[in-house]
């Protein structure tokens, strides 16, 4: 049997125009779907994510935190942009990332108390000798900057100052220990071939 309306032009013209209102009716509810299926996986991630933080907490992780119970540092209200590198500088303890000027600066106030480090005279010598070599390429560095304050230091003098402070810390551990008890002397033991039977 033959479908009435087929081939029909008024039927065709029918069908042509619902068949978009049914495609934007179908894309609308499949986009209503899809928000709320991604609706319901975010709040089952922040379910998880809420478990996983009560569990911790009932295990005590986070009860010997660095930091717990102290305030937070630096909440003085001023707003410096690069709070956060100048902490990871700190805390990391990292060197060599100021200007040339600035670095020797830092490296000629703690000289003394890297050289007092050190074991020997030729070390001492190494470690003064890097140390003008340091200000020498500061001193002579393109790159703009503070000015370049810091002079060289004179190797004959530093060693000389480096035993002075040694044989000081010497003396004072020295004068710091306690002095022996004196040992009382004892008979000699007398051999088992010297002894003799009664």
């Amino acid at each position: 049997m033959r479908d009435p309306g087929a081939g029909h032009p008024d039927t065709v013209e029918v069908m042509e125009e619902q068949e978009p209102q049914r495609n934007a009716a179908d894309r609308a509810a499949d986009r209503a779907r899809e928000r709320a299926a991604a609706r319901r996986r975010v709040e089952q991630q922040q379910t998880w994510v809420d478990l996983q933080i009560q569990q911790a907490q009932e295990r005590g992780d986070f009860d010997d935190l660095p930091g717990f119970g102290k305030p937070i540092k630096d909440l003085d209200g001023r707003s410096d942009p690069d709070w956060w590198l100048k902490r990871f500088v700190e805390r990391e303890n990292i060197t060599g990332v100021l200007p040339p000027a600035l670095q020797v600066r830092r490296d000629d106030a703690d000289l003394d108390a890297r050289l007092d480090g050190l074991s020997s005279e030729r070390q001492v010598r190494e470690a003064v000798e890097e140390f003008n070599e340091a200000v020498h390429r500061a001193r002579f560095q393109p790159l703009g900057g503070p000015p370049m304050i810091t002079d060289p230091r004179d190797v004959g003098t530093e060693v000389t100052r480096w035993r002075e402070r040694r044989d000081e810390r010497r003396r004072r551990a020295a004068a710091e220990q306690p002095a022996p008890e004196p040992v009382e002397p004892r008979e000699p033991k007398r051999r088992w071939w010297s002894r003799r039977s009664p």
